[in-house]
């Protein structure tokens, strides 16, 4: 499984949530997200800068008791042209609170897995900032741009979340509609290294499980890791897309995306 390190991390935070600051310039305050259609830009905007201060308090304070979480949102500036430096200040932030020391320290894990407090948080700002980053690049009618090992990193975080233990407290129709008597999906990258970029996914009665590996499925979905993200994440449509090709039962490969939204989308 592709998994990137923290320093990695930390740096493509800050690139990612760059380009979408770049690309909100570019698109303008008032201009709809297609990909997001409730949101204008300067939404988009507001969301991740606050996001990112608000995870970074959470890991600066070493948050455990998810009843003391912030309540308070940073503002965002009025002024489009002030964008860039707002967020380029919110994502070093949270960088920087991901420190190596705070990666083992006791914070508030949302997802209630085995991963450490500021590691699922690291993980989920860069999630924040690249599928936000692919709104904004829509929207601003400028191409989209992830890395292959960041795509990749992401499609893991993207089905480690699917089968949390906290999944189904937060989105039930989602936990219960992924699961399934036994039926396989299998996502597999073609541009990233050998053995490092494929999902297996089976629905079970009591919830869906995923491993990084290559079998036999009912469906398998192949293309750029940057697709296949786009795809799980909705901003691109499975049926019809060029970049990837669907083996076996593509009605399989679509309840799975139809069904498996994030907060966020």
């Amino acid at each position: 499984m592709t998994e990137l390190n923290a320093e990695t991390t930390r740096r493509a935070i800050v690139e990612h949530t760059r380009r979408l600051a770049e690309s909100a310039v570019v698109a303008g305050p008032g201009a709809a997200v297609p990909t997001a259609p409730k949101w204008t830009v300067a939404d988009l905007v507001a969301h991740l800068g606050q996001t990112q201060h608000w995870v970074a308090e959470i890991i600066e304070r070493r948050i455990t008791d998810p009843t003391r979480l912030p309540t308070e949102m940073a503002v965002p500036p009025a002024d489009p042209g002030e964008w860039q430096a707002w967020l380029s200040r919110s994502a070093q932030r949270v960088a920087d609170a991901c420190s190596d020391d705070a990666l083992e320290a006791p914070v508030f894990n949302a997802a209630g897995d085995a991963r450490s407090g500021a590691r699922f948080w690291m993980s989920s700002m860069l999630n924040e900032a690249v599928v936000h980053g692919f709104d904004a690049a829509v929207a601003a009618d400028r191409p989209v741009d992830v890395e292959a090992d960041v795509a990749a990193a992401l499609i893991g975080n993207h089905f480690t979340m699917l089968t949390s233990p906290t999944w189904e407290m937060q989105r039930s129709e989602s936990a219960h509609a992924i699961r399934g008597t036994g039926q396989t999906l299998q996502w597999r990258a073609t541009d990233t290294a050998d053995g490092e970029g494929a999902w297996f996914v089976e629905r079970r009665p009591d919830g869906a499980v995923w491993q990084p590996e290559t079998r036999e499925a009912d469906v398998t979905v192949t293309g750029p890791a940057g697709s296949l993200l786009q795809i799980l994440t909705r901003r691109l449509p499975l049926a019809g897309n060029e970049t990837v090709g669907v083996d076996g039962d593509a009605g399989l490969a679509q309840h799975w995306v139809d069904s498996t939204a994030h907060a966020s989308d």
